[in-house]
């Protein structure tokens, strides 16, 4: 079953900001694989049971994919908008393991300053619903099945 019949019109700033979006997120990516391995490790919840790096390392791989598919997926625009919002649901708690464990990274050195980091998460999210045009296909997708 098709949830979108075809890749939503998007106005230019919507564009501007998926591409934005997804040279943002392929920089994190790469970032996680070379140069910030290590402040990364700090948003990995103990309770994962895997290695820390290796979910990093993980983690770093998919934001690439994700990053590279907002650049060049653009007729799925709207499928990718709607994985990167679900990407940035799942990686959420690693923010709140961050801020609940007092674990510093990236600068975050209080607890305020993780607190407010928390805050970015669901703007990321509706960033990605934005840009791609995934709301307006999500909408326009429930009304013709009422």
């Amino acid at each position: 079953m098709k949830v979108f019949e075809a890749a939503p019109k998007t106005s230019k700033a919507q564009l501007f900001g998926r591409i934005l979006l997804g040279v943002i997120l392929t920089y994190a990516g790469v970032s996680h694989l070379t140069f910030a391995r290590q402040p990364f490790q700090a948003q990995v919840p103990p309770w994962i049971p895997l290695n820390p790096d290796l979910v990093v390392l993980l983690s770093g791989g998919v934001e690439i994919l994700l990053g590279l598919s907002l650049l060049v997926l653009f007729r799925h625009k709207a499928y990718v908008g709607m994985i990167v919002a679900l990407f940035f649901v799942a990686i959420f708690p690693g923010n709140i393991a961050q801020y609940t464990e007092h674990r510093a990274a990236f600068g975050l050195e209080t607890d305020t300053a993780r607190l407010v980091r928390l805050f970015f998460q669901p703007a990321l999210v509706a960033w990605a619903l934005w840009s791609t045009g995934a709301w307006t296909a999500l909408r326009q997708s429930l009304s013709k099945s009422t």
